[in-house]
């Protein structure tokens, strides 16, 4: 098994992946060339944050996707874990979790990290009951959101 942060040569298989977790997840279809451009904005643009991946059997087989929120609160950087996407066959063997175990062995080595935030859906109580088995545990916050315009990222 190897954990590794992502390369663009992984932006086609971390598109699909995200295609199929929306789908999985909330019943969207995303639309390919939007999805495929933010990936490859991500990867790209490492300010912004980064994929790992986990190579097993020849092929990606799990990842997620890391970006970054300034605490004034805490004078520190929250770190977001986001597009979190386990290939069906590979769930339930731990793949998630060494994932999360890296992304906090590479927090470790940046000082101004103070901690770890995801969203999941209301709906999802395996993937909640595996980031309360890691030591996450839910916070008193709801999320709001307002997307501008005209913004098309769904079909």
């Amino acid at each position: 098994m190897i954990i590794r942060q992502a390369l663009s040569q992984d932006a086609a298989e971390l598109t699909e992946f995200n295609i199929n977790m929306a789908r999985e997840t909330e019943g969207v279809e995303l639309i390919p060339e939007v999805i495929g451009a933010g990936v490859k904005t991500m990867i790209e643009n490492p300010q912004m944050g980064f994929y790992l991946v986990v190579e097993l059997d020849n092929g990606i087989q799990a990842s997620l996707m890391v970006t970054m929120e300034w605490s004034d609160w805490r004078n520190g950087m929250f770190w977001w874990i986001q597009s979190v996407y386990v290939r069906p066959q590979y769930r339930r063997q731990g793949l998630y979790r060494v994932l999360y175990e890296r992304v906090k062995e590479l927090a470790e080595q940046q000082p101004e990290v103070c901690g770890f935030r995801l969203y999941v859906e209301r709906e999802n109580g395996n993937a909640q009951q595996t980031y309360r088995a890691l030591g996450m545990s839910e916070t008193e916050y709801k999320i709001f959101e307002e997307l501008i315009p005209g913004l098309a990222y769904k079909k």
